[in-house]
């Protein structure tokens, strides 16, 4: 699905821990891989000042990441003083990345805005998808757990769907990658059709299981013919609790979801599904970003 993957870490989001397992994400279908801690640039009265013992404490706690490498595969570190929605897209470019990992704000809700600040940088910047991981996830898996998990890390999608513009540009998303037939592409997907309570009131139930279930079969050709073993699921209730129980049961790899419009994005009070999943679920998160 996937080749290039740039990889940014704060140092808190767990995902540092991926430096010592180049090897497992090598084997799951990744050509090159690039390390990145940004360095933000010091205030010191109206003096900007670069902090050059940061910039040696990160090369330094990512230079593991460059022992032991598997043949072509290509492994670099970068280190760049500024923000990161100034320095991201230049690496993005220079190194052709086709996928960002991520990690996601653990604060409360009060505190928290809709990622953690990194993502959420990113996500202004950049269109390519965003790989999001809770640090809580990354950081408990013993190694064993995380080296099969990184060579599996899009085996089995999740794709929530509702027939809406969102929902279809997810799947038109979804379709480019997979067609691309990387090492790296999905194996197999679950469509879920979740009817809401407040849709169930106006039209009989019934009714509108089917019609889900042909709209989801539908869908279904639809992928298959790119190579995906597809399967449907149409249930009743709270769309945000019946997709992680999915994800649950299922054994799925991760939740796949997409938003049209970055402002609404990028707004944590904005009413979108979208951001209830990026906002509550544990399981990764494959986000394709808006392209406008």
């Amino acid at each position: 699905m996937f080749q290039h993957c740039l990889i940014c870490t704060d140092f808190s989001d767990g995902l540092h821990r991926l430096i010592g397992f180049v090897p497992s994400l090598a084997a799951g279908g990744l050509k090159r891989i690039i390390f990145c801690h940004s360095v933000p640039i010091r205030e010191e009265g109206s003096i900007p000042k670069i902090d050059k013992e940061e910039i040696k404490q990160a090369e330094a706690q990512l230079a593991p990441c460059l022992i032991g490498l598997p043949p072509d595969v290509e492994v670099k570190i970068e280190v760049p003083v500024g923000r990161p929605m100034d320095t991201i897209p230049k690496l993005v470019e220079e190194y052709e990345i086709d996928v960002i990992f991520t990690g996601m704000s653990t604060k409360n809700a009060l505190q928290e805005t809709l990622f953690g600040s990194t993502t959420q940088e990113m996500a202004k910047v950049t269109e390519i998808p965003l790989m999001v991981l809770r640090p809580q996830l990354i950081s408990t898996y013993t190694r064993e757990e995380l080296a099969l998990r990184c060579q599996h890390l899009w085996r089995y999608l999740l794709i929530p769907y509702n027939d809406g513009k969102t929902a279809k540009y997810l799947i038109e998303e979804v379709k480019k990658y997979v067609s691309k037939n990387l090492p790296t592409a999905p194996q197999k997907c679950m469509l879920l059709w979740v009817i809401g309570e407040s849709v169930r009131r106006s039209v009989p139930e019934n009714y509108q299981m089917e019609e889900a279930q042909k709209k989801l079969e539908a869908v279904k050709a639809d992928l298959e013919k790119v190579g995906l073993e597809v399967n449907i699921e149409v249930r009743t209730g709270n769309p945000l609790h019946e997709l992680l129980d999915v994800a649950l049961t299922f054994d799925i790899s991760a939740i796949a979801t997409s938003h049209l419009s970055r402002s609404a994005l990028l707004e944590f009070t904005a009413p979108s599904f979208a951001n209830e999943i990026l906002r509550h679920s544990w399981f990764p998160i494959l986000f394709f970003s808006p392209k406008k």
